[in-house]
């Protein structure tokens, strides 16, 4: 089955689904790529480097608006969600728990203003090769590296009660 008939098989047969975003921030910096991640201080995720994202909230026009206003929130930078570029869909479920997290996933490349720490997240730029894969999320290094190489994704992992083992995945990158 491919990561796209397992996904839609898995949202299809959800209790509950809640919808995220997850926002890239890249960037050329004179020759060098780089990817802005925030440190998460505090809530789900804490103490991990992540892009930004959060809640598709019922006020948010789209889904792409939505991954704008996070990124907005969480990094103090100004970013459209009409210049979000779709890159795929993750969806991760938790042994022992109901709900399945859709997550949509972006790169924007357009902003203005200086990425500034704020009360949830610390941003900092990386250099594509030296992403701190270590200190994200286990699912990261599977497939962010797909993403920054101008592919689209799709995939779901499904991680132990624990959230930080991985017991089974499916991902597909879809060449652009």
């Amino acid at each position: 089955m491919s990561a796209t008939q397992h996904v839609a098989s898995t949202l299809q047969n959800a209790v509950i689904i809640k919808h995220y975003t997850l926002a890239f921030l890249t960037r050329d910096q004179n020759g060098c790529n780089e990817v802005l991640l925030g440190m998460k201080k505090r809530g789900f995720g804490a103490g991990k480097w992540n892009g930004f994202g959060g809640k598709v909230e019922p006020s948010d026009p789209t889904v792409a608006d939505a991954a704008a206003r996070e990124m907005t929130e969480e990094a103090n930078i100004t970013v459209h969600g009409s210049d979000m570029q779709d890159k795929g869909t993750l969806v991760f479920t938790f042994t022992g728990k109901p709900e399945v997290m859709h997550v949509h996933v972006y790169q924007v490349t357009k902003y203005s203003g200086i990425p500034t720490e704020t009360e949830e997240m610390r941003p900092q730029w990386y250099q594509y090769s030296a992403i701190p894969y270590s200190s994200m999320w286990s699912d990261d290094k599977y497939w962010l590296p797909s993403l920054l190489e101008g592919h689209k994704i799709i995939g779901q992992f499904d991680f132990d009660s624990d959230e930080a083992k991985i017991h089974h995945y499916v991902l597909d990158t879809i060449e652009h």
